[in-house]
């Protein structure tokens, strides 16, 4: 009975944990070619969402001076956009979907315990304003 009583417990500050952080997640309210919303406030550069609620600008260069391009995520940048504690990293891919993982950043991320959802930017909006829990982002707002 004991036993049962602390798992119950346990579960409920589990979903209150997840409640109070999805409160404190930034609203993406829309994206356009070259912009992406943020909470009312148009931001025209990729950006990265933290656990913290904060909004950051994306440091595409960390995958540029690997592969030449910001399409694909170098190991290195997935190591400055991982945040101990996250559950799940939602990806906008871009309005074509262009970007992706690497191999190395995708098994870092496997590693780290942390699932990866990449989607066309306009659906990964959609995918983080509905989702909870330890939730961070990479969004690429244009191609």
């Amino acid at each position: 009975m004991v036993k049962e009583k602390k798992k119950k417990e346990k579960e409920d500050r589990e979903k209150i944990r997840k409640r109070d952080r999805k409160s404190i997640r930034p609203q993406i309210d829309a994206t356009a070619f070259g912009s992406i919303t943020i909470d009312g406030q148009e931001i025209r550069n990729d950006v990265i969402l933290r656990l913290d609620g904060s909004v950051q600008k994306r440091k595409k260069k960390l995958s540029k001076k690997v592969y030449g391009t910001s399409h694909t995520i170098s190991l290195e940048e997935a190591k400055y956009v991982y945040e101990k504690g996250a559950e799940l990293l939602i990806i906008g891919t871009g309005h074509s979907g262009l970007v992706e993982l690497s191999d190395e950043a995708d098994r870092y991320f496997k590693k780290q315990g942390c699932r990866v959802k990449a989607k066309a930017t306009p659906k990964a909006i959609h995918v983080w304003n509905n989702s909870g829990g330890n939730v961070i982002g990479l969004i690429h707002v244009t191609c």
